[in-house]
């Protein structure tokens, strides 16, 4: 990781928390009787939510993790099991428990969304809010070509780790209405910066389940089915319209389980619609906080 880009772009120390030998780093600022809990999603970080940090963490503690081979938790080499949807639901609902947060909000994107709700349903009592940036929670409804590609064997790893096409196009095509700033570009990229330390972003695009034999099938289709039994729980959609990976489709499908969310659509911003929006994006949290507060 280039720790002084990171550094300089991020100045927020990192707490640990040791899971099954490894360590995960997850930023904790603030105070409040409230939690905003902070999840990513492939390939950013917990940088994705510096934005979130500096306007709520006067008012609620902001909690933002870094899973396993991302940001700045440890980036093992070991077998795919380690790197997989569930295992990473499982490490965030042991820190949630470790913490005994309580009266927490959800803020979630891209995998994020998956993981975080998951883990919302294992430790549903400590949760009262959700909110979604373009992301999912079942199977996927397409597989974009381009993120196919980075799944042929052999070829697809040499391209996501070798050639960094997976995060480094990210930066650019994730973005619709403007151009990602040189700050976040620089910042978003800068735990992904070698072969190694490109583990996760590449184990993130294989657990994608292409069929019901993925180890990953179950556990997204028990997820997607399930999302129903969270209709009762205020929840915000912002969505990034323009965004090719979790489409249009993502949002109806969530609007479909959860018919009383607050939806706020982004005519023209992109995937990353926290970077592409970001005044839209965090007025709508701001508003869906103070309209949802017990």
């Amino acid at each position: 990781m280039n720790a002084t880009i990171a550094s300089e772009l991020f100045p927020y120390e990192s707490a640990e928390f040791s899971v099954g030998g490894h360590t995960m780093r997850y930023i904790d600022q603030g105070r409040g009787d409230e939690t905003i809990l902070c999840v990513h999603g492939n390939p950013t970080w917990s940088f994705y939510y510096r934005r979130v940090i500096e306007r709520f963490s006067a008012s609620h503690r902001v909690l933002a993790v870094d899973h396993l081979g991302c940001g700045r938790s440890d980036k093992p080499s070991g077998d795919g099991a380690l790197y997989r949807f569930a295992s990473h639901r499982d490490r965030l609902v042991s820190l949630i428990e470790q913490l005994d947060l309580q009266r927490v909000t959800l803020l979630a994107h891209d995998w994020g969304g998956a993981i975080g709700l998951s883990a919302l349903l294992k430790t549903r009592p400590r949760f009262n809010r959700i909110m979604l940036l373009n992301t999912g929670a079942f199977i996927p409804p397409f597989i974009p070509r381009r993120i196919s590609a980075c799944r042929i064997p052999v070829l697809g790893t040499l391209g996501v780790r070798g050639a960094n096409l997976f995060a480094g196009a990210a930066v650019r095509m994730a973005m619709s209405r403007q151009a990602l700033s040189e700050h976040a570009r620089l910042g978003l990229l800068a735990p992904y910066n070698n072969w190694a330390n490109r583990i996760a972003i590449d184990r993130f695009v294989k657990d994608i389940p292409m069929n019901s034999t993925h180890p990953t099938y179950g556990e997204l289709k028990s997820l997607g089915e399930t999302l129903g039994t969270l209709a009762e729980m205020p929840s915000l959609l912002v969505w990034g319209m323009r965004d090719w990976c979790f489409r249009p489709e993502c949002l109806r499908r969530f609007q479909s389980e959860w018919p009383n969310a607050t939806s706020v659509e982004v005519a023209d911003a992109g995937h990353y619609v926290i970077e592409d929006a970001p005044e839209e994006t965090l007025d709508a949290i701001s508003r869906f906080l103070v309209a949802s507060a017990d």
